[in-house]
């Protein structure tokens, strides 16, 4: 069951990292060697990365706070908030450079002593984030949900940005209620908690009662954000919204109780089916994606909520911050879908034309590994012959870093529309990674499910005969029928019997 509510939002950007699939020189993987004595490794070129990652968020970020006017306050400044990021960019740089250069790579003292500058720069960074707030608050929420990708003390270290971001005091969301709903607190509620039980980028939430006795989530846009943001907050119409005590920064929903959907042991505690979630939340965005066309764009672990219904006892999922969302073309997402039908056949010449469409052009190759988070290799072989594995999983991490500049190049040349999808690709497959469910490829099955009912319902809309439509509705359920038989074969693989058999035939296991 999705049950939803309507925060105020922002639009961002995605910041994905992935691998090469272009024809160097590669191992077995299908990754680029750099030496036969020598792997592509994280040693002086970590230097470089972090280099490459400054730029890609200070030239990003601070362009979006061109448009930020003057104020007595210097955060409030673009000029202030750019020079703070060129500023942590380069002490992460030095850091990286001096600290690595001292030790021999490859020796104990050298991981040791690379998990420090890590953490270090995460800290870092997460300063940063919390000086300037707004856009960069939401890059830090997204760079601390790729758990699949970014080293743990990043993501660890950032990962409080989901619910415990930059608080305004009370005086400021008291500012904020009277200028738009014209009363004072304490008028509108019997009893308002001062300390938010979150905040995020831009807006906090705050649990109050209202004078009828129920209890409310009051959400209140941080008092700066207006100055900060040309853009309007588009209210969905959504149930149990208290409409007379919302605004444009004003929101007054019911009350919602859950965990975060990335945490394990309140799943436990609560009796929660941790693949039963991941199942449900892969189904919930492939319906969005792939048959209705009305995506909600902002799938961090702040805004997807857990819990057990008191009515049913069944898991349920709590969908929050509906301030992001995208509405998907009619081409864009036959398109999509398109592409996603030929990447489980693998199909080259399908995945060569619906990726160009898709505004890829001769990048076609690194934006197929972006959807799928697999190497080029693995993809001209068929992704679905063996899950990620721990060594693919790793080689990924190693090499993304290398190919940030094609990286920026692509995201530079596919619409607006492909950047939100690829954005909430990387949310939902870092909460795959912290769930743990990421070898059943849960997302990946459920995401080939919808596009082959979706393309299958086109198919029949537009074909005139009876003939024709039985033939692609027979088409569609051998379609699913091995999707099925996929899924059966990964679940014996994650088991023991086939942890066994891999071992036998000399294959890693797949991750758990």
């Amino acid at each position: 069951m999705l049950s939803t509510a309507n925060p105020c939002g922002r639009r961002s950007l995605p910041l994905t990292f992935w691998i090469n699939p272009f024809p160097y020189k590669t191992n077995a993987l299908g990754f680029p060697i750099v030496s036969d004595a020598h792997p592509v490794i994280l040693g002086p070129v970590m230097a470089k990365w972090f280099l490459r990652l400054g730029a890609v968020i200070t030239g990003g970020l601070a362009l979006s706070d061109l448009y930020v006017a003057t104020h007595v306050d210097p955060n409030d400044v673009a000029f202030v908030r750019i020079v703070r990021a060129v500023a942590t960019t380069a002490v992460i740089s030095f850091d990286y450079m001096t600290s690595l250069k001292r030790t021999e790579y490859g020796t104990e003292e050298y991981e040791t002593v690379k998990s420090q500058v890590h953490r270090r720069s995460a800290e870092r960074l997460l300063n940063l984030c919390c000086a300037n707030r707004g856009t960069f608050i939401k890059v830090g929420q997204h760079l601390g949900g790729l758990d699949y990708l970014l080293p743990e003390e990043y993501t660890s270290t950032l990962k409080i940005l989901h619910s415990k971001a930059p608080q305004s005091n009370l005086q400021d969301i008291q500012q904020v209620v009277e200028e738009d709903l014209g009363k004072g607190i304490h008028e509108l509620f019997v009893s308002f908690e001062e300390t938010p039980l979150g905040a995020a980028s831009w807006a906090q939430v705050h649990k109050a009662v209202l004078h009828d006795g129920s209890t409310v989530a009051v959400k209140v846009q941080h008092p700066k954000v207006r100055d900060q943001c040309t853009q309007d907050i588009i209210l969905m119409e959504v149930p149990k919204i208290h409409w007379e005590l919302s605004t444009s920064r004003v929101l007054t929903m019911e009350f919602m109780e859950g965990g975060q959907v990335n945490d394990r042991e309140y799943m436990k505690k609560n009796g929660i089916d941790v693949n039963e979630i991941s199942r449900n939340l892969g189904k919930l965005y492939s319906e969005m994606i792939f048959v209705n066309g009305f995506v909600h764009c902002d799938p961090h672990p702040g805004n997807v909520l857990v819990r057990k219904s008191t009515q049913t006892n069944k898991a349920e999922i709590v969908l929050l911050d509906h301030g992001l969302y995208q509405n998907l073309t009619e081409e864009f997402r036959l398109d999509y879908c398109h592409l996603w039908h030929s990447l489980i056949r693998t199909d080259m010449k399908g995945i060569e034309m619906y990726s160009k469409r898709l505004g890829a052009g001769d990048l076609y190759p690194l934006f197929a590994c972006m959807l799928t988070a697999r190497s080029w290799a693995s993809i001209t072989k068929g992704i679905d012959q063996m899950p990620v594995s721990k060594t693919e999983d790793m080689e990924i991490r190693v090499n993304a870093v290398k190919y940030l500049p094609r990286i920026n190049e692509l995201l530079n040349k596919v619409p607006r529309q492909m950047l939100l999808l690829l954005k909430t690709n990387d949310l939902l497959r870092g909460i795959e990674t912290s769930l743990q469910t990421r070898a059943s490829a849960t997302y990946f099955i459920n995401m080939s499910r919808c596009c082959v009912r979706a393309l299958s319902r086109y198919e029949r809309y537009k074909c005139k005969s009876w003939y024709g439509k039985l033939k692609i509705s027979w088409a569609e359920t051998l379609d699913l029928w091995q999707i099925n038989m996929y899924e059966v074969l990964l679940w014996i693989k994650a088991t023991l019997l086939g942890s066994w058999i891999a071992g036998i035939l000399g294959y890693d296991h797949p991750l758990q």
